[in-house]
């Protein structure tokens, strides 16, 4: 803050709504267009990486009706549909004179007032942010419209100094690319590190869970427990307070390979009408959109019973739960559960099929040593499982901490003195 009161030396700031900072931009006419054109949909800028990623080649013959906006270099491109998900870019050399969806608003900069990054780093800002959440509209297919983005206010230092106001903004730009690009150096360096230590553990637990050594037979599923199939209930049943509940969709979306929580809960009038997986049981998504997704399953370690979708089944044995999820983790047993799996719009799992694929059970004449033998594999497994899995503990948490810290201090750089609202 200090550094800002310096910058602006009790320089006058003007709020100027985007549309006051930016110049009008142009559909393509297509009647008139010669030549194929690259085509920006909604889904060719990554939410994530904020760049443009896939896009189609276009002529007039063929071009989407939704296929409209001219863009040229520097121009920032904003996603109205699902505005919150914050899916915007600047136009790069490769893109300049390409097609953008409507789906888009454009935001060139008028650059004797505001420089193009200024006005990316106040889309990419907090108070952005909260202004497309209190100003957009549908519940089922949310959006917001361009003129609604371009009534939101930044702030415009020295507005009687363009050269000065230029300058400021050219300085706070420089900081925040210094602090994104370190962000990304960094996220890049703990993502790639993320990604060898998964690879490493799953080696090492694909390796330790095949039992080339040792005392160990191999079970068809079948045998050694049972599946039982949960009740359907709909989204409609979803409730805040209520029974707890695994959803099918969840195992492979929130779950990793155990879990003595849920994420959610249906309406208490359901519970008799539906069936639970016990503490022990392994819970198991019966379809999903990929064919990895059917069959991902998650050990329920909770203390009391939870409910499960007719979507799923509990699997119900007399082996170490997390042992059992975690054998269900590995290569060779995802290649056996693919030859069980009946694909078309939907991926759905033959437990006729799965009832027959074998899992190692280590000493099985001796219960008492094979439950110990067992644990002792689960609790080197954990410890793997915790360093490369755990939000809260390890890199993944290391990375969350640092698009905090750049998040933090670029709301910082950003907090301009706001106009006083004098009440009548």
């Amino acid at each position: 803050m200090a550094f800002l009161q310096r910058l602006l030396a009790g320089a006058k700031v003007e709020w100027l709504a985007l549309g006051n900072v930016t110049l009008p931009t142009s559909n393509i006419r297509w009647r008139d267009a010669e030549r194929a054109y690259r085509y920006i949909d909604l889904t060719s800028v990554d939410v994530e990486t904020k760049a443009i990623g896939e896009t189609t080649e276009i002529r007039a013959s063929n071009a989407p009706s939704r296929a409209q906006k001219l863009v040229e270099k520097d121009d920032l491109i904003f996603a109205t549909t699902r505005p919150t998900q914050q899916r915007y870019c600047l136009i790069g050399d490769e893109y300049a004179g390409e097609v953008a969806s409507t789906g888009y608003c454009v935001l060139r900069a008028k650059r004797e007032i505001a420089l193009p990054k200024w006005i990316l780093h106040w889309v990419s800002s907090r108070d952005f942010k909260t202004y497309v959440e209190e100003n957009q509209s549908g519940s089922a297919y949310p959006a917001i419209s361009d003129a609604k983005v371009k009534d939101f206010k930044i702030p415009i230092p020295c507005p009687d100094n363009p050269k000065k106001s230029l300058e400021i903004q050219a300085e706070i730009v420089r900081i925040l690319d210094a602090f994104t690009e370190l962000t990304a150096e960094l996220t890049a360096e703990l993502t790639a590190e993320l990604t060898a230590r998964k690879k490493q553990y799953n080696h090492y637990r694909d390796h330790l869970l095949s039992f080339e050594d040792g005392e160990v037979e191999w079970k068809p599923l079948g045998e050694i427990g049972e599946f039982i199939r949960g009740k359907r209930f709909t989204k409609a049943d979803f409730s805040e307070d209520g029974i707890p509940v695994i959803h099918y969709g969840e195992i492979y979306t929130h779950y990793g390979a155990f879990a003595d929580r849920v994420y959610s809960r249906v309406r208490a009038e359901l519970e008799s009408s539906l069936r639970y997986a016990q503490p022990g049981d392994v819970v198991i998504a019966g379809v999903g959109e990929t064919v990895d997704d059917v069959g991902k399953a998650v050990a329920w370690i909770g203390a009391e019973p939870v409910a499960i979708h007719d979507d799923s089944y509990a699997f119900r044995h007399s082996m170490n739960p997390k042992f059992v999820s975690y054998v269900m983790q590995t290569a060779a047993f995802i290649d056996e559960k693919a030859k069980h799996v009946s694909r078309g719009k939907v991926n759905r799992l033959l437990i006729s099929g799965l009832e027959k694929v074998n899992i190692p059970v280590p000493f099985s004449d001796d219960p008492e040593k094979s439950l110990a033998e067992q644990a002792r594999i689960v609790a080197i497994l954990d410890k793997f499982d915790a360093l490369t899995n755990s939000i809260t503990e390890g890199l993944p948490r290391e990375i969350e901490l640092r698009q905090k810290q750049y998040a933090y201090y670029r709301d910082l750089l950003l907090s301009f003195p706001k106009p006083v609202v004098v009440e009548a």
